[in-house]
């Protein structure tokens, strides 16, 4: 047997060895074997990683931004070369199917081409004679150092195409905080940003606990902080690390519904919702975990998906005839069967149960079938909170309204779907939803990266999202300046104003 590789934390170009006493087991989630001794950074190696990153920012920002997005467009070219490898890397630590895992890896590659194009989205803004012979112009300027706190569900798409992208596009530098349960991928791609030609310091990955990554929410050189993972924590981190006077997105928890009006296929319907629940398990946050359905159709859309569900193959992450991989460890394995329970002893009735579910040859592997809990009623727990797994639940109602008053009750507000044939209903779902991000039979409705990813409610706190201008405008800070030059009347007076003429 090959012995478990330790981690070691990427900082200022280089990998260096932890001086930590504690380690974390990564797992596969396919086969159960720990692939990886994760450290547990110490608070100095923390602050290390925090001064390399200050360090690089004098030259970096001061560098043209030509120039760093031509280190972008090496970085591009270094993750198509490398596809199959980083696409495996997430399959073995996360656990996805293998065409999720690429498609993780796709969308990291996206955002990356969406940051080559910051020379037009950085341009600022000039107007002539704001006053007479006064010009003033707006420019867009970086600001320093970023930390970005990683969640495990997308290795690859959150901190190198949500995160370092932009901005380090934008002209500032960044420390990653990579999910303790699947760091590889986080590691490999700082390795590759040193490839490509990205300075010492500039883009630095360190693995720690809470206690050590407390120190970014009030370290006087961190300006920013982004942040994907529960509401519980990102609360906690936008009010914190804005209290002490930084920027902060938080995209946290989400429950997305999906309200399906009696004018909708039910077949088609019924396909596009399982991709939606249980791709990659359920662990996102805009997986489609509760369908909220007219009572008209109910039963037949619950035996379309059910009969759908039972057809997904569930097997390891790196089969590629893998329809649904393993959840990401046994210990959140466990947190879904106890919701799983729970939804039972709340009345809710099991329509399909993946619970023993068994792969031969990968006994040891975090596995479960797709699950449907039909009939959860209002104030349910198990259909208003958050599971993260392979778990749909079914909501009942007699019409549009009751749906969308269902749906609009709920605390949480990422996505919100409508499948139906109606323009009218589509129109007044997409005016009066309080999802942030819509979806008009299309049961995912995250748009492209050069829209921002804008959820609502207790699903994001602060004021600018990722991705899209909003991102842009979250890594810069305006500065306006107001020139005037002295023609030869005027540079002769000696007589001096205390009103030139503006507001």
């Amino acid at each position: 047997m090959s012995q478990v590789k330790k981690l070691q934390p990427f900082i200022n170009g280089r990998f260096v060895e932890s001086k930590t006493g504690k380690y974390t087991d990564a797992f596969d989630p396919s086969t159960g074997n720990v692939i990886a001794h994760v450290p547990c950074c110490t608070a100095t190696e923390v602050e290390d990683a925090v001064t390399a990153a200050s360090n690089a920012y004098g030259t970096w920002s001061g560098t043209p931004v030509s120039k760093r997005t031509e280190v972008l467009h090496n970085v591009r070219s270094l993750i198509n070369k490398h596809m199959e490898e980083l696409t495996y890397l997430v399959a073995q630590e996360n656990g996805k199917a293998w065409n999720e895992a690429e498609g993780d890896v796709l969308k990291a590659r996206e955002g990356t081409e969406q940051a080559i194009a910051a020379a037009s989205l950085m341009m600022g803004e000039c107007l002539m004679d704001t006053s007479k012979g006064y010009d003033t112009s707006l420019y867009r300027e970086p600001l320093g150092v970023f930390a970005g706190i990683v969640p495990f569900n997308f290795p690859s798409m959150i901190p190198f195409g949500w995160m370092t992208p932009i901005c380090v596009a934008c002209g500032n530098t960044i420390v990653l905080k990579a999910a303790t349960f699947t760091p590889q991928s986080a590691l490999r791609f700082a390795e590759l940003y040193k490839e490509a030609g990205m300075p010492d310091g500039v883009v630095n990955v360190v693995t720690c606990s809470r206690n050590e990554s407390e120190l970014f929410l009030r370290h006087p050189d961190i300006k920013g902080i982004t942040f994907v993972g529960s509401t519980s924590v990102g609360l906690h981190v936008y009010s914190t690390a804005a209290a002490n006077g930084k920027r902060v997105q938080a995209l946290c928890e989400a429950k997305n519904h999906a309200l399906i009006l009696k004018d909708a296929p039910i077949e088609r319907t019924a396909a596009g919702i399982i991709n939606s629940a249980f791709g990659c398990a359920g662990e996102r946050c805009m997986a489609l975990p509760v369908i909220v359905a007219e009572d008209e159709i109910a039963d037949k859309l619950v035996e379309a998906i059910a009969r759908l569900a039972k057809d997904l193959k569930v097997g390891p992450a790196y089969d590629k005839s893998t329809g649904m991989g393993p959840v990401v460890n046994e210990a959140h394995k466990k947190s879904i069967l106890d919701w799983i329970s729970k939804g039972e002893a709340e009345g809710a009735k099991v329509a399909l149960d993946g619970r023993n579910i068994k792969v031969p040859g990968y006994e040891g592997g975090f596995y479960l079938g797709p699950t449907i809990l039909d009939h959860v009623k209002p104030g349910m727990t198990v259909g208003d909170i958050e599971i993260f797994g392979p778990v749909l639940c079914v909501k009942r109602v007699s019409g549009f309204e009751e749906g969308l008053e269902i749906m609009n009750g709920n605390p949480f507000a990422n996505g919100s779907v409508i499948f139906t044939q109606s323009g009218y209903y589509a129109r007044e779902f997409a005016r009066r939803t309080h999802g942030g991000m819509v979806g008009v039979n299309v049961g995912i409705p995250v748009p492209v990266g050069s829209f921002p990813f804008c959820g609502h409610k207790r699903s994001f706190f602060g004021d600018l999202h990722c991705l899209g201008k909003d991102g842009y405008r979250f890594y810069t800070e305006s500065k306006s300046v107001t020139i005037h030059w002295f023609d030869e009347e005027e540079a002769k007076r000696t007589k001096v104003s205390t009103w030139d003429g503006t507001i």
